[in-house]
């Protein structure tokens, strides 16, 4: 027998204690009360004091509750008032017992691999953490207080087990896609391995290059990737901490917990990538930088590498660029209507800048892409100084900076107007040097496009003018400027309308004025439910937001006069720029994306 030391405020499994007295059928709390003294009402009032439910509700919940007999959680189930996972979340407050959330939590194959399947769903339970120095194993449970089933798992794993309360629809879901999921399961194979080989006898320092090249560890570096070109990762985080190893994907621009692995793995996992990356495998006190390719079937991927060193390890960053897909045209990146218009007609113009803003992943690179297949032909010479050369294009010259041999923007530029081009992209406005050189390649005739980190597109002018921009020089080169975002878009498969609220009604009117629909009483919004092709999100790939503010005259005297970009934007709004904010709503109304992925990116 084990004995169970059952508190109000934690549960703990001690292994090898014998129990004379027979467990008792309700356990006892700190203060010697049963915890079926908390009334059977409580998770009621827990569910009202976190104004999760009114007093209304709580008043039908207990008359029904005592008419039928039933528990007043079943009732609550039954009326479908409130989500399971908030009940579940007021089980666990009113036991004592630590709350999970299974939607973001990353498993961990070790622990996957203490219990089979047909445990977990025997029970309602699921393992996703084990530490290997404690021997402990967290499991999430649908009935957390159900001590048969933590017993069972105790003596079958030998391990001490730490309890968590969860959803009963999460732990179906989890189980269901975990014990399918061919990431966790080959990594965790993969990780058997590297135990049984970690038993062998001390190895050769000389020979660790050869280790780090065998079967295990390639394997699950294989898969990490392949997991990640899979699910439209683009970037993969390699994350040690004090007791393990966490791999993160940032999929359509969120980061997502998909995977834990032991710390045991963790020098092994990074040589193997550093030497793939052709990094020095012997230094960890610098960051370091490289590139490979992968390729996963007829799908080629470059691979930049960043390696940075913390004080747990070093954490690696793989940022994907897909060579195969092609370039997006300007249409499949969001851009419609007015704004569509405004940008095809300055970037026809023969001779300017155009510039695209927006903070670090907001895709300015896939615009500026966009814009010049667009403009590629055998006619025009085109000619790009990138950090780093993102995608090939054919037909456009590309050139990647090396500052260790002398190759900046700026110098790199100089040269550039020595080649007879007529279309400039300079990856980045970033000194004084580059931004006099684009303005002066703009005024002998060349156009250039370029890209700044500024908030929206007002801002870039007085930037420009910090950087060493004369005004006048600016007024008479700048053709337009494009302000964006990226927003997830709803996952088609699983899309469902409902009718908005009417605040959030309001705030659109207030926001899109005279843009606002007059059949306002048909206005639906939509939704993406989760389902098996979005991973659950509810989003399926991303569509840009935009401004296009143009150069007009009225502009052009504004910058002469160095006026603020909130003045700047003011005036282009009078006449007629539609802000970010406002495309977002446009496009929230017209079923792309949801008023919370508008305000996650765009509001001010």
């Amino acid at each position: 027998m084990i004995d169970t030391d059952y508190r109000y405020d934690t549960i703990t499994i001690m292994p090898d204690l014998v129990v004379t007295p027979p467990i008792p059928d309700v356990p006892i709390n700190e203060n010697g009360a049963g915890l079926s003294s908390v009334s059977s009402n409580s998770i009621l009032d827990i569910l009202l004091h976190e104004q999760a439910i009114s007093k209304t509700q709580y008043d039908q919940v207990k008359v029904q509750s005592a008419m039928t007999g039933k528990t007043s959680e079943e009732v609550l189930s039954e009326m479908h008032t409130i989500p399971v996972e908030k009940i579940a979340e007021a089980r666990a407050q009113m036991f004592g017992i630590p709350y999970i959330s299974l939607a973001t939590t990353a498993f961990s194959p070790q622990a996957l691999n203490l219990i089979p399947r047909s445990v977990a769903e025997r029970f309602l339970l699921i393992p996703f953490l084990f530490d290997d120095k404690s021997n402990t194993l967290s499991i999430a449970m649908a009935n957390p207080v159900d001590l048969d089933a933590v017993s069972f798992v105790q003596q079958k794993t030998g391990c001490v087990i730490k309890s968590f309360a969860a959803s009963e629809p999460e732990i179906k879901t989890a189980i269901e896609e975990q014990y399918r999921q061919e990431l966790v399961g080959e990594v965790t194979e993969a990780i058997k391995e590297t135990q049984i080989e970690h038993k062998a006898p001390t190895v050769d320092s000389a020979k660790i290059g050869d280790i780090i090249k065998e079967a295990p560890i390639a394997k699950i570096v294989s898969t990490i990737l392949d997991f990640a070109v899979s699910s439209r990762a683009s970037d993969v985080h390699i994350e040690p901490q004090e007791n393990r190893v966490r791999v993160r994907y940032r999929i359509d621009g969120i980061l997502y917990d998909k995977l834990t692995l032991p710390k045991s793995v963790q020098e092994a996992l990074i040589s193997r990538i550093k030497i793939l990356s052709e990094m020095k495998i012997d230094e960890h006190r610098i960051p370091q930088d490289g590139r490979f390719n992968f390729k996963v079937g007829k799908e080629e991927v470059d691979l930049r590498v960043s390696v940075l060193p913390t004080v747990t390890g070093e954490k690696i960053v793989m940022r994907l660029l897909r060579k195969s897909g092609g370039v997006p045209t300007l249409g499949e990146l969001g851009l419609a209507g007015p704004a569509l218009r405004n940008l095809e007609t300055s970037m026809l113009r023969p001779h300017g800048i155009i510039i695209v803003c927006g903070p670090t992943g907001s895709g300015k690179t896939t615009t500026l892409y966009a814009v010049l297949s667009r403009l590629n032909t055998a006619r025009v010479n085109i000619m790009s100084l990138e950090d780093p050369v993102e995608y090939q294009m054919a037909g456009v010259n590309q050139v990647q900076i090396n500052p260790a041999v002398g190759l900046t923007f700026a110098s790199g530029l100089r040269s550039f107007l020595r080649q007879d081009p007529n279309i400039i992209l300079v990856g980045e406005i970033r000194d004084p040097e580059t931004t006099g050189l684009a303005v002066q390649a703009a005024l002998t005739g060349h156009l250039v496009f370029s890209t700044l980190h500024t908030s929206n597109a007002a801002g870039a002018l007085p930037r420009l003018t910090d950087l060493g921009a004369e005004s006048f020089l600016l007024a008479s080169t700048m053709n337009a400027i494009l302000g964006q975002r990226i927003v997830r878009k709803i996952c088609q498969h699983c899309k469902i309308s409902f009718a908005p609220p009417n605040p959030i009604i309001e705030q659109m009117k207030v926001v899109l004025g005279k843009l606002f629909p007059q059949n306002a009483n048909d206005i639906k919004f939509f939704k993406g439910k989760g389902c098996s092709q979005c991973g659950d999100s509810g989003y399926l790939g991303r569509v840009g937001i935009f401004e296009i503010l143009v150069i007009s005259d009225s502009i052009v005297k504004l910058i002469i006069e160095k006026a603020d970009s909130t003045t700047i934007e003011k005036k282009a709004i009078e006449e007629g720029m539609i802000t970010m904010k406002q495309d977002g709503y446009l496009k929230v109304l017209a079923g792309a994306t949801t008023v919370e992925e508008v305000l996650r990116v765009a509001q001010e």
